[in-house]
């Protein structure tokens, strides 16, 4: 049997990042179930419309203070 010694502050870390990374990786496949589906037919309509690249020009920020 093998024997760690690791410091309790060593170990919150670590359990804390390991946590982390679980969470965030759930997230993600949480935001992609909430995605809807494009099939192949809209996608190269949107292709055509907008072209492959997105435009930077489109993009809008919104700031709410409560």
């Amino acid at each position: 049997m093998v024997v760690a010694n690791i410091s309790d502050k060593k170990l919150k870390f670590l359990i804390k990042e390991s946590v982390k990374e679980v969470l965030e990786t759930e997230v993600m496949k949480l935001r992609i179930l909430g995605l809807p589906h494009v099939s192949d037919r809209e996608q190269k309509d949107i292709e055509k419309r907008y072209g492959q690249k997105p435009s930077r020009l489109g993009t809008r920020s919104h700031e709410l203070h409560i």
